[in-house]
């Protein structure tokens, strides 16, 4: 008789495991519905689960050899290769030391949000573009050209962060540039 019991069991058993769904019916659990690519990108690229000092240590680390990096591409100005390596990874560390203070997630959602998204896809398009002409081409021309794309990009999108900062920003331009219309209202 125990041996009728334990054969029934371990059907009932491989049943469940067939088909879980339906195992979790019989057993009165509903299965949760599905977490939507967001909520999974949320759940895995949120500083949540990481305590205020260890944001802090993370943001500081990346932040100083963000900075560092791209201070030190300036020694190797003229060799494209270096150079360029040392400043891309100086802007990718220092993108990345803001991503622990706000989560990657948001930070993400906001750089592609509206009026960053032209901004944000210049940006990361140039220092792709920047890398791959120094690594790949090794023409020093080319680097610089997409270097200065590049910081001019990223100058534009640090402006949109700032209320009326783009405006400022062309202002300036305008106003160095001899530009008409921007000089003397800039102050």
């Amino acid at each position: 008789m125990r041996d009728d019991a334990r054969m029934k069991m371990t059907m009932k058993t491989d049943e469940c495991a067939l088909d879980d769904v339906a195992c979790a019916r019989r057993a009165g659990m509903e299965p949760s519905q599905p977490e939507t690519p967001v909520e999974v990108l949320d759940e895995y690229t949120s500083c949540a689960s990481m305590s205020y000092e260890q944001r802090m240590y993370g943001f500081a680390f990346c932040a100083l050899f963000g900075v560092m990096c791209s201070a030190l591409s300036s020694v190797f100005w003229t060799r494209p290769t270096k150079f360029a390596t040392l400043y891309s990874m100086g802007n990718i560390l220092s993108l990345a030391s803001t991503g622990f203070l706000t989560g990657f997630g948001r930070q993400l959602k906001n750089m592609f949000h509206g009026t960053r998204f032209v901004a944000t896809c210049v940006y990361l398009g140039s220092l792709i573009m920047t890398l791959v002409c120094a690594v790949e081409l090794k023409s020093f021309p080319l680097t610089m050209l997409f270097l200065a794309i590049q910081w001019c990009a990223l100058m534009w999108y640090c402006m949109s962060y700032i209320p009326g900062g783009r405006t400022m920003l062309k202002s300036l331009v305008k106003a160095c540039c001899g530009g008409s219309g921007g000089g003397d209202d800039f102050f």
